[in-house]
């Protein structure tokens, strides 16, 4: 959508909302656009810290009556303290994780930081706001409902000029202007967003848990810590009831991230694993998309 926004010759602002749960590759990736494309992304990001505070406030003077022990109180307050990922303090502040019925984090982590850092300040200066919204019809059916121009609050007009557009032609336009795809997407990922999202599909989950063991490692650490900030004192990434059973000696309470990860390696419905993917040497370069032969070919 920036190269299109270019081509177009449009006087436009790039921003990026840093939602803290992002690959290390799609921090190096913006540099590369900023130096390849000699251009400025505004970065905006969410502040939990007051949040946390008054969650920290509630806790200490009403869990006691809600019948939660002093031991879990004094636990939680522990924990109730700004870490500055936006994620994982929007997810303290919660005592919980986003999921596919509750997705909140798109909300609190990406459009009301744009909108409070970046675009109330440009309405307060008189100007109005066209906001580029760089979504496909064919990427969900939710977005295949999705019009070209959709009036937002505060007045702001949504444009998705590349709705119509395929897979292909996003790809294409990179070719165009020399500019190389995230890299994400040469390492198995169908999309470069969270890592993972909530939305993760079991073979995408299977590729981070083989490729990034770190960012398994990194969310096991988050639900320790997000569970001792609920009052339910268990908040996993992923529902792991599904397939949480004897088989593989699952514990919901204890293995959230890692038993999706381990399921998601399964085949046959989770009932076993796939030795050849198990065991093999992972590729250089796997993508969802065909890049690895056109980087082949280039």
């Amino acid at each position: 959508m920036l190269l299109h926004a270019i081509e177009r010759g449009v006087d436009f602002r790039c921003c990026f909302a840093d939602t803290g749960h992002e690959h290390p590759d799609v921090y190096e990736y913006l540099d590369y656009l900023r130096d390849a494309l000699g251009i400025e992304i505004e970065v905006a990001k969410a502040d939990f810290a007051k949040r946390i505070a008054g969650k920290a406030k509630y806790v200490r003077e009403h869990w006691a009556d809600d019948g939660i022990s002093a031991d879990k109180i004094e636990l939680a307050l522990e924990v109730l303290k700004p870490t500055g990922n936006p994620f994982l303090d929007m997810c303290i502040w919660k005592g919980r994780f986003p999921s596919p019925k509750g997705r909140f984090c798109t909300e609190e982590l990406k459009t009301l930081p744009i909108t409070n850092q970046i675009v109330l300040p440009i309405l307060k200066s008189g100007k109005g706001v066209r906001s580029w919204q760089g979504v496909r019809k064919d990427e969900s059916p939710r977005r295949a409902t999705y019009g070209m121009h959709e009036m937002l609050d505060y007045g702001v007009w949504a444009y998705r000029p590349l709705l119509e557009w395929t897979a292909a032609d996003v790809f294409a336009i990179h070719r165009k202007h020399s500019i190389k795809p995230n890299p994400l997407y040469l390492k198995g990922m169908n999309r470069v967003g969270c890592m993972p999202c909530i939305m993760c599909r079991k073979g995408e989950l299977a590729e981070i848990s083989r490729r990034f063991p770190e960012v398994i490692e990194r969310l096991k650490e988050w639900e320790k810590v997000v569970s001792e900030a609920s009052k339910r004192g268990c908040s996993t990434f992923f529902d792991v009831r599904p397939f949480a059973d004897d088989k593989y000696n699952v514990h919901y309470s204890t293995e959230g991230i890692e038993a999706a990860a381990r399921w998601a390696r399964t085949e046959r419905g989770g009932k076993q694993f796939n030795l050849f993917t198990e065991y093999e040497e992972i590729p250089a370069c796997s993508s969802n998309y065909g890049l690895c032969e056109l980087e082949e070919s280039a």
